[in-house]
């Protein structure tokens, strides 16, 4: 049987989605030219910290011959950046730009006008909480992924 908190996140985490949610959006239909994929993409990727390609390829569970045309066309949108690594010439450095940070976010899957409807519900304190409890799921989210087996996900 689930411990209690694990039966609370599988009951809170649906609440959470279906009212933020948003339809797929495809591909040629957003501003930015992005799919459900490359947000996806984008969203793990940093402004001020560089992610190794290699790295985001094995955390997707995709090779980097399937991650590396994905990389060509954000680039090629101003998405990201790609640069040598300073520490090891053979591997690559990713960066979100600002214009990526700003498609990223219109084309997630949670519309930024309901979670900010949801967060106006909270007090400036609760909503710090909200937020900071999230970010602690999430690292440990991240951290459970990288000891894990790797599945396909694309």
């Amino acid at each position: 049987m689930p411990s209690k908190h694990v039966r609370a996140i599988q009951r809170y985490y649906p609440q959470i989605y279906l009212a933020c949610h948003v339809d797929h959006v495809r591909t040629k239909s957003n501003r930015h030219h992005l799919s459900a994929h490359d947000s996806t993409l984008l969203a793990h990727l940093d402004e001020s910290q560089s992610t190794l390609a290699g790295s985001l390829a094995r955390h997707l569970g995709i090779a980097n011959s399937t991650l590396s045309p994905a990389l060509n066309r954000l680039e090629s949108l101003g998405h990201l950046t790609r640069t040598p690594s300073r520490h090891d010439k053979r591997q690559i450095e990713l960066c979100l730009t600002a214009l990526g940070a700003e498609a990223m976010a219109e084309a997630s899957v949670l519309d930024a006008k309901r979670v900010a409807a949801v967060l106006e519900n909270l007090s400036a304190t609760e909503q710090k909480r909200a937020v900071a409890g999230l970010a602690l799921l999430a690292a440990s989210a991240l951290e459970h992924q990288t000891k894990a087996p790797r599945r396909k996900r694309w």
